[in-house]
């Protein structure tokens, strides 16, 4: 399969490897991305892992909750300048609440429903906010949270406004008080998902096929060692360990002190409070990011 020198620019930024190996990896892997970033990978030449987000357009992250419930909203649009132009801004937060009235669960049932306060469709409104700003403007993904008898807490990095930035944070969490200990811990851990970006709450709850991966990956890296199986087994089995504390939540070291565990940060708010704080989901959107 061909690939065009845009390949080698894409897999260059995703990757931070050098052109040649680029056009190496594209070639090894018939021109498909994502198998040349893993070649690059088991060579030990890229830094993909290291570089989370995608190219994507510009926008904003909007999130609103209203008792039980929350929504989080990823609307793009061409540049920045839309992105702070303040009817840019009224429209995510309406948009936002109209999710909420409407109880949609995705962006073609958010599309279709009258917007709030209106006797237009949100499509419409859409239609007539691109006319305005003279952008194209996306509703890109919506995720819609209803869950009675818990508590939410929100945090935007990069915000605009109190309900809108470039990355957004839904922390889920159930407390038998809602004190303001706990409200500055939820908001300390939503901060610190922000910073992470944590691929899953626990060991259990990751994708196994990541882990599959990366269990491939180390054992390309290392099959050159010479080493006993038995040993390699070790090495590889250790890998995988600290592969959890960077990617699973509880296991994830609390950036607010880097040295513990936010499973025994937790544990340890709890004891001193007398509390029974947990995590009971997380919601995280950058932007641009799949």
């Amino acid at each position: 399969m061909s690939f065009t020198s845009s390949d080698i620019k894409e897999l260059r930024n995703k990757s931070g490897a050098g052109m040649m190996d680029c056009k190496k990896a594209l070639n090894e892997s018939n021109g498909n991305i994502e198998k040349a970033i893993e070649w690059l990978r088991k060579k030990g030449i890229n830094t993909a892992q290291k570089k989370s987000s995608r190219s994507a357009s510009d926008g904003l992250i909007t999130i609103d909750t209203k008792n039980a419930e929350a929504v989080v909203i990823e609307v793009n649009a061409e540049t920045d300048f839309v992105a702070r132009n303040e009817n840019f801004q009224n429209f995510c937060s309406a948009l936002s609440q109209t999710c909420l009235v409407n109880k949609s669960k995705d962006v073609n049932e958010l599309l279709n429903s009258n917007f709030l306060d209106s006797d237009k469709s949100v499509q419409e409104l859409l239609t007539d906010l691109v006319s305005k700003l003279g952008e194209n403007i996306v509703i890109r993904r919506v995720k819609y949270v209803n869950e009675p008898g818990l508590f939410f807490q929100k945090y935007m990095h990069n915000s605009i406004n109190a309900k809108s930035g470039k990355i957004g944070v839904l922390l889920v969490y159930s407390a038998k008080q809602n004190s303001e200990d706990v409200s500055q811990l939820s908001k300390n851990i939503c901060m610190h998902v922000a910073a992470t970006d944590p691929k899953s709450k626990n060991i259990d709850d990751l994708d196994k096929s990541l882990v599959e991966k990366e269990k491939v990956i180390y054992s390309e890296q290392l099959k050159n060692s010479n080493k006993p199986d038995e040993i390699l087994k070790k090495i590889i089995d250790g890998k995988i360990q600290k592969y959890y504390e960077e990617v699973c939540l509880m296991e994830q070291t609390f950036v607010m002190d880097n040295k513990t565990k936010i499973k025994d940060y937790i544990t340890s708010f709890n004891k001193e409070f007398n509390l029974d704080f947990n995590i009971v989901d997380y919601y995280i959107f950058k932007l641009g990011q799949e």
